[in-house]
């Protein structure tokens, strides 16, 4: 009996502490949703960027020869290509990822690839950016509820080692509350993120808006969170009502 007590316990633990290594983890990343946006040609203008440019020139291309200076001062023809693209033709797709805190996107150079980060804070409209701020103070809580559950497992788990029940029946009692609580907010803080993102979607900065976009890992990483918390909300719950059963039974024998 002691021992299917402790399993239950250690069972409310483990999925809790999996709860919050995985919510911590969406949390502090930026992949919560990726996609691409519509950015225009870089301009084949600049003889150092000409064998970088020449790669993307795939039709309509000018060739024009000038003068201009060279670094020695002497006059020297140069070629320069101009881009006679119109339409869909003079944009690229620039590949993105956004999160709580930065939205970044790669560009290429040549071989190089390099990410340049924004706040998304900054470019989510006015009107939205209140509940940003409520859906980032939801997600502290939700971490830190879980925090405290997984704080008050353990310490039952050493009550339990200790074999002072009813201290540990009184805090596991605690701990089913901190989780239920916890499930319940980063519910919230989950939800009013996603209506964030698609509000900064529509009304948001042009040089940003996306083309096309999907949830990230980050995004299923913290719904999967969720899972597990509520998993251990109702393992905890569990353990509390069948303690309480098995101890009036012991008492009425």
């Amino acid at each position: 009996e002691k021992m299917s007590r402790r399993n239950r316990t250690l069972l409310s633990l483990g999925l809790t502490s999996l709860a919050l290594t995985m919510s911590v983890s969406a949390f502090c990343s930026s992949y919560w949703c990726v996609g691409t946006h519509k950015v225009v040609k870089p301009i084949c203008l600049s003889p150092v960027k000409m064998k970088n440019c020449d790669a993307q020139i795939a039709f309509n291309v000018q060739a024009l020869g000038y003068l201009s200076l060279d670094f020695d001062g002497r006059l020297k023809p140069r070629l320069i290509k101009y881009l006679w693209e119109t339409g869909e033709d003079k944009y690229m797709l620039r590949y993105f990822h956004t999160g709580f805190w930065l939205s970044c996107e790669k560009h290429n150079e040549g071989d190089d690839q390099e990410e340049k980060c924004r706040s998304f804070i900054e470019l989510t409209p006015g009107e939205t950016q209140g509940v940003l701020w409520l859906s980032v103070i939801s997600e502290f809580m939700y971490i830190s509820l879980l925090a405290m559950g997984f704080l008050l497992m353990c310490v039952e788990a050493m009550c339990l080692c200790a074999k002072k029940e009813m201290s540990s029946l009184k805090i596991n009692a605690f701990a089913a509350m901190c989780t239920v609580l916890s499930g319940m907010m980063g519910m919230v803080a989950h939800m009013m993120y996603t209506t964030v993102f698609q509000m900064t979607v529509s009304i948001g900065p042009k040089d940003w808006r996306p083309q096309s976009w999907d949830y990230g890992w980050s995004f299923a990483l913290a719904w999967l969170s969720f899972s597990c918390c509520m998993a251990a909300a109702v393992a905890t719950l569990n353990s509390y009502t069948k303690t309480i059963i098995e101890m009036k039974h012991r008492a009425r024998l």
